[in-house]
């Protein structure tokens, strides 16, 4: 018999005013699995995400994760899922005005109190995981190349060793050779923690490396759902126009006309 799912969402629909963002969205990934989601911008990728850490309350439908009912449970509920996870945010999102290791033990310290000093040690050693040296640790975000604040966020997302890490466009604003390093890092982050992971990017690269099982976002819907290994031969042609960067094809994109 199967273990249940790690995180699971059943029927779930969530709009603001008129716009449909999510619509009867129908998803499970499994302890361990790597699932990436892609859509182009406005699929409501993001919304998923925010609507499984409780950041948005869906209008409808179920979203459990190890059991627990992150919709309808209360805020300790909340506080239970939220210590199994970790997230590599868009763009990094560190604190300016605190030290590269504040910034990658800010969880340990705020969240779960840690002594400063403890905290430190641990960000260090996550900091060295991901390739940056203890030298990097008291300097500042605004000193470090766009790659190594990736790596610091991502640092920061492993620093507690979460059982669940979500990853925000996790390559954006890279050039090729520091998104694969980026991805090097993700899949052997992962592998070490043994942890359930959710994606979303429009990186086909990144999707390649890091997926055990893709699902396709459009206007609110998942269109596709299946392993990567299948992705080329899907036989959807949203899938086939997004991985290809088609303009013609069932996807519409809204353009401003003239």
């Amino acid at each position: 018999m199967s273990s249940p799912a790690k995180i699971s969402l059943a029927g779930v629909e969530k709009r603001f005013g008129p716009k449909v963002v999510l619509d009867g969205i129908d998803l499970s990934v499994a302890r361990g699995e790597s699932l990436v989601v892609i859509g182009g911008s406005g699929s409501g990728k993001s919304v998923l995400i925010k609507c499984i850490l409780g950041i948005l309350k869906p209008d409808a439908g179920a979203i459990h994760v190890d059991g627990l009912d992150a919709v309808r449970g209360g805020s300790d509920v909340r506080e239970e899922i939220l210590c199994k996870i970790g997230m590599l945010f868009q763009g990094g999102a560190l604190f300016d005005s605190l030290a590269v290791w504040e910034n990658v033990a800010f969880g340990l310290i705020q969240g779960r109190k840690m002594n400063k000093n403890a905290a430190k040690q641990i960000a260090i050693e996550k900091l060295k995981r991901v390739g940056l040296g203890a030298d990097v640790a008291d300097l500042r975000p605004a000193e470090l190349s766009g790659g190594m604040q990736k790596r610091v966020g991502l640092a920061r997302a492993i620093a507690a060793e979460p059982e669940i890490i979500f990853f925000d466009e996790p390559t954006t604003g890279l050039d090729p050779i520091m998104a694969d390093v980026i991805n090097d890092l993700i899949v052997e982050s992962v592998r070490e923690l043994g942890a359930t992971t959710i994606t979303i990017t429009h990186d086909m690269s990144s999707v390649r490396k890091i997926a055990d099982r893709v699902a396709m976002l459009y206007k609110g819907k998942i269109v596709w759902n299946g392993p990567r290994g299948q992705i080329d031969q899907s036989g959807n042609d949203y899938v086939d126009q997004f991985i290809h960067g088609r303009a013609t094809g069932p996807i519409q994109m809204d353009v401003l006309k003239r």
